[in-house]
């Protein structure tokens, strides 16, 4: 219990919780003024703030939006490709670039992150739920047949 309490503290300090620090109770018009501030300091900071207002008020991280412009780049292409009737090939090498650009190389690797593939692990260490023949041997009580 005392563990997942201090994991529970770290995550929240890593997340920077207000759950973490409860605020005092304060009076509804002094609360709706204080966040009526922090979003237009939110709104402020702009794409340059790491995080972006939206009306919810709820914050959306600035990173999230590359990738929606990088997916309606793609499909507009995709569109001006399928014009000229070239739009299978544009998708086929799409497809071939994402999975090329998905994998990553031994440099790219966290830290203490194995392989699927164990000949590229130190020592040869396999993950979690490989079958090995040792194993299998194992399970199956292999022995040789009898009368040889």
């Amino acid at each position: 219990s005392g563990a997942v309490e201090r994991r529970l503290a770290e995550f929240r300090a890593a997340r920077g919780s207000a759950a973490a620090s409860p605020r005092p109770a304060e009076p509804p018009g002094e609360a709706a003024a204080a966040e009526a501030a922090a979003g237009q300091r939110a709104a402020a900071a702009g794409p340059g703030g790491g995080v972006q207002a939206r009306p919810g008020g709820a914050a959306a991280p600035v990173r999230a939006r590359p990738l929606l412009l990088k997916v309606l780049l793609w499909a507009v292409l995709l569109a001006l490709f399928a014009e000229v009737e070239l739009g299978l090939p544009y998708f086929v090498l799409s497809l071939l670039y994402w999975m090329y650009a998905g994998t990553r190389g031994p440099a790219e690797q966290r830290r203490g992150e194995l392989s699927a593939y164990s000949v590229f692990n130190p020592g040869c260490a396999a993950i979690a739920g490989t079958l090995t023949a040792e194993q299998l041997e194992r399970e199956l009580h292999y022995r040789p047949a009898a009368g040889r």
